[in-house]
């Protein structure tokens, strides 16, 4: 969501910003509603102070005796206008709010510009892929080889883009989202958050899924949302808040399930379970004040690395470029862990700054102590990690010669004395 009196007070900075995210849209065309939604304001204080008036006259009139028809008539004339003044008005900010919330964040100075995800730029790079004295297999061949990944029966339940786990690989998942909601809460400082999966509109709109990307998400037939991902619940705790500064920054994770129509990726990864419908996640919202958030977003990524590299995942760290950044993102680092089966790096990751876009938005803001006013917070998420693509690769990286598993040295634990999963 963009500041209107931002954007008055920065037009060419506005349109520059815009340019950077290939969106046609300028300063001038929301001013231009902006002018004539401001007159029509003036129009209507100026009737309602009139109205105000002739009342106070008319009333003087009767007590006199006089006749009051003319100031009468007037006074027909002046609700038929405020009427039609406050029509235009509602209209006119249901036209401006709907522009200025279809447009995305304003990107940071340090966004490198580019067209695609292959002009992103690494910043970090840790681990060193293992060398194998076999040709290593993709996750959903090792799946279906140890018995225990079924596409096929998913299919008959679901369709396509859904698996079935059993056994060894669906404790694994579940130790995988132990560990890291164990890691983020008593390492991390997260707060551990249980959700709604299903939300109302509003809470959609808050975190920039709705209205632009409504196509991407699934809706019940009463009209709830299945969250994408619980950044929208997480994030929406705070809507219409006054925080106490003292109290920052709130920082939440949780472990959901999350839903997604992969909404134009026909074609893209049909095999196996790097894009499914329906998948396992844990998440990392904070919430924080405007200064701190830059400084956040670092400490974030540093969280969801934290996991692969106890895990022993080798990954690269980019910052996307303004042709693959979000929506609501203003800068985003995306983590990439390798896959030897695909013989290269895949996002597992991705940690954002909103700054204040989801804010205004949600009409989320913190007042310090003893002052009056109010400012918006800023608020950022990250992914810590997605479950099923670090399943995914664990089993590619660990992988052995004769089909099995090894089981990392972080999971064990988990894993109830489980060292190898081995074939059926």
């Amino acid at each position: 969501m963009h500041d209107i009196k931002w954007i008055r007070e920065n037009p060419e900075a506005f349109d520059a910003a815009m340019a950077a995210r290939k969106q046609e849209i300028t300063a001038e065309r929301l001013m231009n509603i902006d002018v004539e939604r401001r007159k029509l304001m003036t129009e209507h204080q100026e009737m309602l102070a009139r109205r105000k008036a002739i009342s106070g006259e008319i009333g003087m009139l009767r007590k006199k005796g006089e006749n009051a028809d003319d100031l009468m008539a007037e006074m027909g004339t002046l609700k038929d206008k405020i009427k039609e003044a406050e029509d235009g008005q509602a209209a006119l900010n249901e036209q401006l709010d709907l522009l200025l919330s279809s447009f995305a964040n304003i990107l940071d100075p340090g966004v490198p510009v580019g067209d695609d995800e292959d002009d992103n730029v690494e910043v970090n790079r840790w681990g060193t892929p293992a060398e194998f004295d076999f040709k290593p297999l993709e996750h959903f061949e090792i799946g279906e080889k140890l018995g225990m990944m079924d596409f096929e029966t998913a299919a008959k339940l679901s369709g396509s883009r859904f698996v079935i786990l059993r056994g060894g690989l669906a404790k694994l998942e579940r130790a995988l989202a132990q560990f890291m909601i164990d890691l983020h809460t008593s390492e991390h400082g997260y707060e551990e958050t249980v959700t709604p999966m299903l939300v109302r509109d509003d809470a959609m709109f808050g975190t920039g899924q709705l209205p632009k990307f409504a196509e991407d998400s699934f809706k019940t037939t009463n009209d709830y949302w299945l969250i994408p991902t619980s950044e929208v619940t997480l994030t929406n705790q705070v809507a219409g808040d006054i925080i106490d500064q003292a109290k920052l920054p709130l920082r939440y994770t949780a472990l959901t399930q999350c839903f997604r129509s992969e909404a134009g990726s026909a074609g893209r990864d049909t095999r196996g379970m790097i894009r499914q419908h329906q998948f396992s996640k844990v998440e990392m919202v904070s919430i924080v004040e405007a200064e701190k958030s830059d400084e956040e977003l670092t400490r974030k990524t540093r969280c969801a690395e934290t996991v692969l590299e106890r895990l022993g995942l080798p990954y690269r760290t980019v910052i996307l470029c303004t042709g693959d950044i979000g929506f609501s993102a203003c800068k985003t680092y995306d983590i990439e862990v390798w896959l030897p089966g695909q013989g290269r790096y895949r996002e597992i990751s991705s940690c954002s700054n909103t700054r204040d876009f989801q804010a205004r938005r949600m009409n989320a803001r913190y007042r310090a102590a003893g002052d009056k006013k109010t400012q918006f917070v800023h608020t950022l998420n990250g992914s810590g990690l997605a479950v099923g693509r670090c399943l995914i690769a664990v089993m590619e990286n660990y992988q052995q010669a004769d089909g099995s598993i090894r089981v990392p040295d972080a999971l064990k634990p988990y894993m109830g004395g489980l060292e190898v999963i081995s074939p059926r």
